[in-house]
């Protein structure tokens, strides 16, 4: 098996170039994704945040990621209690899918050099495009605040860091670009 870590800055395109790795038989484990799981109705996560987080859990059984926002905006410590909840949860779902599988896979992790888990990839390839495009991309789904923006980003390994670290580079500017990457990257790899 090789294992492909697949990472990038919030805006860089990586869900689409996940996608990508997809359409091209590649199978890909997604953690936002997986998180989403865990923290619906009848995952572990809910109960579990509830406990630590009473009021964290809406009507429907969804974890109010909202609420989780404001807690952590007043006081960041909040954000390791949570991510010590739920990162176990995270891997055993990852660890559940590479068990099950062989050839060329791809871990989609946002964090995934923030994380440590680049250790545990064969190679690692970053979705990168210029600070302006990658502002506008955000901005543009009317989600997030300039604010917040910041805020995800401070939190992220800066993006010349990460592709300094990577061993592909795949550039977003365009969808062309970026799919002519992901076929080359397959055919070194499979």
């Amino acid at each position: 098996m090789i294992v492909l870590g697949l990472t990038g800055s919030i805006g860089m395109g990586k869900s689409t170039t996940a996608q990508m790795f997809r359409e091209r038989g590649v199978p890909v484990w997604d953690a936002d994704a997986t998180v989403h799981e865990l923290y619906a109705p009848g995952g572990p996560a809910p109960d579990l945040l509830n406990a630590a987080f009473p009021g964290s859990v809406g009507a429907y059984g969804h974890v109010d990621r909202g609420h989780l926002r404001e807690l952590i905006a007043e006081d960041p410590s909040v954000l390791d209690r949570i991510n010590a909840i739920v990162h176990p949860l995270v891997a055993q779902s990852r660890a559940e899918f590479l068990a099950s599988r062989d050839g060329l896979v791809v871990l989609d992790v946002p964090l995934l050099f923030e994380t440590g888990l680049d250790a545990a990839c064969d190679k690692v390839a970053v979705v990168s495009v210029d600070a302006e495009t990658q502002r506008a991309r955000v901005l543009e789904r009317g989600t997030m605040t300039e604010e917040d923006f910041a805020n995800i980003l401070s939190r992220q390994t800066p993006d010349a860091e990460k592709c300094d670290r990577a061993d592909y580079i795949i550039d977003t500017s365009t969808i062309d670009m970026a799919q002519d990457a992901v076929s080359k990257i397959v055919a070194e790899l499979t």
